[in-house]
Parts: C-alpha cells; sequence; structure tokens
C-alpha cells in the first residue's frame, strides 16, 4: 500500500496510487475549495492521472468554473457519504489533485505552498496568529 492511497468516509470508493511521492502539496484558499471542504482551505497532494487508480460506484463529479482561471474544476465526491475526494482542473488534466483528508495516512504531508492566498480567510494567514490559539488534544472541555 503507498502512503497516497485513501477513500471516502464511507468506503464506497477507494483510490490507488501507483506512486509514494506526489508532484507536489500544498493548501488552496480559492473559495470553491472552502465551500467543498467546508473548511477554510483544501489541503492537498498533486499526482499524475496515469499514477492514480480509483474504484467505487458511487464516484460522481461536480463541476465548477472559478472566477479567476477560466476553466473548470472536476470536483469528485462520494454520492454516499459526501466526502470530497479529487479534483481534476480542465486546463491541466493530466494531475490529480487529492484532498488529504481522505488518504489512509495523511501523517507525512507537509504543504509546499499556498495557493489563491488573496481569497483565505484572516484569521488563516499569519502563523504568528496561530500560536496565541488554544490548542485541544481531544475536544473542548466543557466543565
Amino acid at each position: 500500500m503507498s502512503r497516497l492511497d485513501g477513500h471516502c468516509l464511507c468506503g464506497n470508493v477507494t483510490y490507488t496510487v501507483d506512486t509514494e511521492d506526489p508532484i507536489m502539496t500544498g493548501i488552496c484558499h480559492c473559495r470553491d475549495c472552502q465551500r467543498s471542504s467546508g473548511s477554510a482551505y483544501s489541503i492537498i497532494a498533486a499526482v499524475e492521472k496515469a499514477d492514480f487508480h480509483v474504484e467505487g460506484d458511487s464516484l460522481k463529479v461536480f463541476d465548477t468554473q472559478g472566477e479567476d482561471r477560466g476553466a473548470p474544476a472536476h470536483r469528485n465526491f462520494c454520492s454516499n457519504c459526501g466526502s470530497p475526494l479529487f479534483s481534476i482542473l480542465g486546463d491541466a488534466d493530466d494531475i490529480v489533485w487529492i484532498k488529504a483528508g481522505t488518504m489512509n495516512d495523511a501523517s507525512w504531508l507537509e504543504p509546499e505552498l499556498e495557493a489563491w492566498t488573496t481569497s483565505s480567510q484572516p484569521w488563516a494567514r499569519e502563523a504568528e496568529e496561530r500560536d496565541t490559539r488554544g490548542y485541544f488534544p481531544r475536544g473542548l472541555d466543557t466543565d
């Protein structure tokens, strides 16, 4: 098993990658990634499409048209559990952008770059600001 293998939340859609080393890793702050991830950004790893293999009958695609790029993003997800899995950009369709949260093990992943930072949420911009926030290893203390 490769460190780039993974699946959706329910396990109906799985993927494998023929290599253990992605082309690159990053964080995307575009508004479409924010909406599709339900978060402030999407953490991704890029691989060659030829090395990427996906299985599962609940795989669906939703196309978005970003305001800046002018080409569609084909956002693949599981129609059973709703997990966003990967995207393929219409103007770079030889690369698959895997959502890191769907990997069986993403502990090795260190983003190399951040994209669309003009769309980033204000609280996700400065590393220094992150150090002033609380960290909760197992959830919030509600007592």
